[in-house]
């Protein structure tokens, strides 16, 4: 039992509270009130109904709490309403008799159905001022909606997970790179199907070390993660630990999507790598022009001179075989001199508008009747909507004579040759693919293919000079020629011309 004083100091408490306080009957009468409600509401509700003196109404409220704690004996912590007391939530305890026993007892006999179990005398409603705590829940809401709304707007990816590894922080940055909607991420996806392999394991062995930007901090790492479908997507992250309490609580990171980057890249390194190219051949065709000149006399005066001995002398089968020898060799460096003055560009370029279609039909109809042809698929697949091409016609035909038999001999004269015109995306250039089944260009060879006298073909079968050749010509007319393996079988070469150059 409480002394008079412990009674004096809970009646002095209760009083000291600015909130509203009442105690009414089963019945719905008030039976007694704290100060502030006194104050408030005035002495005289006493005796009265609570819905009378609250909202004037002749019967009990349809959601009345106090009926629901008479029914089932379980106190109220927070209800939802706005029949009482003139605010959206209240309190409700019920009060039991004398000597009922504590509360947990009395709620066990009650829920078993004890017939003895005590019968509530009254029931405390309190108003917790819940108005107030109600703004600072709106402030809440706002303050999270405006956090959302950052980590959505945010141009990196941004994404949290407890120490379990749960995402609980996605957004929509996130949800781009990967492929995952936020809902799927927020509500299947672990940080370990983010990462391939043990990746996510040794990102936390990193954040927990003092090497990589401090303890708890990992600061530019470049790695991989998995997209939806299974895809490595390269990210640089930067990720910290979350501390709660000294204690890790979980991972914060934000990461910012690679591959735009990486691309530029690599065509940046394509573009010095084809600077450097057209410099070196620039280089060379200006020795390769000062060679020819000075090869010219010469040869030419070894050609005189071998025919002037086979006209004006009488010699032995021997010695004209030996001449004929000397004259053979000699037009086959003429001829290498001549490819050497055009792969220079010291002849005479005579450009007009031509049909590239008709250019390579023409270059097949001469070359499909020879025997290094006969066993080999000729297939042609050209576009009948591209526009003439500025250029000089003979050249163009020797570019592709030069890679056509150069496919053939690749084959052996054995396979498909597969020849296609079309106009690129951007409408401005005709582009050109000459592709075979062959082995293809192994991975040392490739980049230098297009180099002057740089041949794979046994000595005498070649000059090194056809796709040097053949590059200057595509060159010269402001266009681009590309070889590369084709991801079948054989190699590819690439032929742009622009339709309107320069």
């Amino acid at each position: 039992m409480r002394t008079e004083a412990e009674k004096e100091y809970l009646i002095r408490a209760i009083d000291a509270l600015d909130r509203e306080m009442i105690v009414v009957s089963p019945d719905h009468h008030i039976l007694a009130t704290n100060r502030f409600t006194a104050k408030k509401r005035g002495k005289d509700i006493i005796g009265s109904t609570c819905y009378d003196i609250y909202f004037e109404f002749s019967t009990p409220c349809d959601d009345c709490p106090a009926c629901r704690v008479l029914h089932n004996g379980k106190p109220i912590l927070r209800h939802s309403s706005k029949s009482l007391l003139e605010s959206e939530r209240v309190s409700c305890y019920p009060i039991y008799s004398v000597g009922a026993g504590l509360p947990e007892d009395i709620l066990a006999a009650r829920t078993m159905g004890s017939e003895s179990a005590p019968i509530i005398d009254a029931l405390l409603m309190v108003d917790f001022d819940l108005p107030r705590i109600g703004k600072l829940e709106e402030q809440l809401r706002r303050s999270n909606a405006f956090l959302k709304n950052m980590l959505n707007s945010a141009v990196d990816g941004i994404l949290a997970a407890d120490r379990k590894g749960k995402i609980f922080i996605f957004n929509q940055s996130a949800a781009e790179v990967s492929g995952y909607s936020i809902e799927e991420a927020l509500e299947t996806l672990y940080i370990q199907d983010v990462y391939p392999d043990r990746y996510a394991w040794d990102i936390m062995k990193k954040l927990r070390s003092d090497e990589y930007g401090g303890k708890g901090k990992l600061k530019e790492y470049h790695v991989d993660v998995l997209g939806k479908h299974g895809e490595r997507i390269p990210i640089s992250l930067y990720a910290s630990i979350i501390y709660e309490g000294g204690q890790e609580v979980g991972s914060f990171g934000f990461f910012h999507d690679l591959r735009i980057r990486l691309q530029l890249k690599k065509e940046l390194e394509s573009a010095q790598i084809q600077l450097l190219q057209n410099e070196k051949m620039a280089s060379l065709g200006k020795l390769a022009a000062g060679v020819a000149h000075q090869l010219n006399n010469p040869l030419g005066g070894i050609m005189l001179y071998s025919r002037l001995i086979q006209e004006e002398y009488e010699l032995s089968n021997p010695a004209k075989d030996d001449l004929s020898r000397i004259l053979k060799d000699a037009e086959r460096c003429r001829d290498t001199v001549k490819e050497l003055l055009v792969f220079s560009r010291q002849t005479r370029q005579e450009k007009q508008l031509h049909d590239i279609n008709k250019a390579l039909s023409r270059t097949l109809f001469l070359l499909e009747k020879q025997v290094l042809f006969q066993n080999i698929l000729i297939e042609t697949r050209l576009s009948e909507d591209i526009p003439q091409v500025l250029g000089d016609i003979q050249q163009l035909n020797h570019v592709f004579m030069n890679v056509i038999l150069n496919a053939a001999q690749a084959m052996d004269g054995r396979g498909k040759l597969i020849i296609s015109s079309n106009l690129s995306p951007d409408g401005e250039k005709v582009i050109v693919e000459i592709s075979d089944t062959g082995p293809g260009i192994s991975a040392d060879v490739l980049p230098h293919v297009f180099e002057p006298f740089y041949t794979t073909k046994e000595e005498g079968k070649g000059t090194g000079l056809g796709l040097s050749l053949a590059y200057g010509i595509v060159e010269s007319h402001q266009g681009r020629i590309v070889a590369k393996n084709s991801p079948d079988q054989g190699s590819v070469f690439v032929i742009e011309l622009p339709i309107n150059p320069s």
